[in-house]
């Protein structure tokens, strides 16, 4: 299965997509929008072909991007496509002390999936086994 990550590409987000897809690869899923995007990519493109030959999605929620429009755009695709049906994995990723404010920002439609909650930043293994068990279990 090919996994897009949905994130921003703040320093914090993109080493805990990072970790997501190290975890992903180690559970044998191939793990799309992990690759640095630079000046003169045309990253819509890079980013749109992604999102078409991936097969789920893990939706990254962090302070930094609950309110990204490009995370909105993402998820909204991934939300219109029969391939992704029951493969949008959103995962909150913050401190405990911020999740009630972010919940209040995510958008009604992830919160009908099942979230997957993450407060450790730095070393939340439990929560990286509960997203590659989602998947796996979405792959079935």
């Amino acid at each position: 299965m090919k996994v897009f990550i949905s994130h921003t590409f703040t320093e914090n987000d993109t080493k805990l997509a990072r970790r997501i897809a190290d975890a992903l690869r180690n559970a044998d899923f191939q793990v799309l929008n992990d690759t640095e995007i630079f000046p003169g990519d045309n990253w819509a493109e890079l980013i749109a072909n992604e999102l078409r030959e991936s097969d789920a999605m893990v939706v990254l929620l962090t302070p930094n991007s609950v309110d990204s429009p490009y995370i909105n755009a993402e998820v909204g695709y991934a939300l219109g496509q029969q391939g992704y049906k029951g493969r949008v994995i959103p995962v909150l990723a913050a401190p405990s002390e911020q999740v009630s404010e972010l919940e209040l920002k995510i958008p009604w439609i992830l919160k009908k999936f099942g979230m997957i909650y993450i407060s450790n930043l730095e070393h939340d293994e439990e929560g990286l086994r509960n997203i590659t068990q989602a998947l796996k279990k979405a792959a079935a």
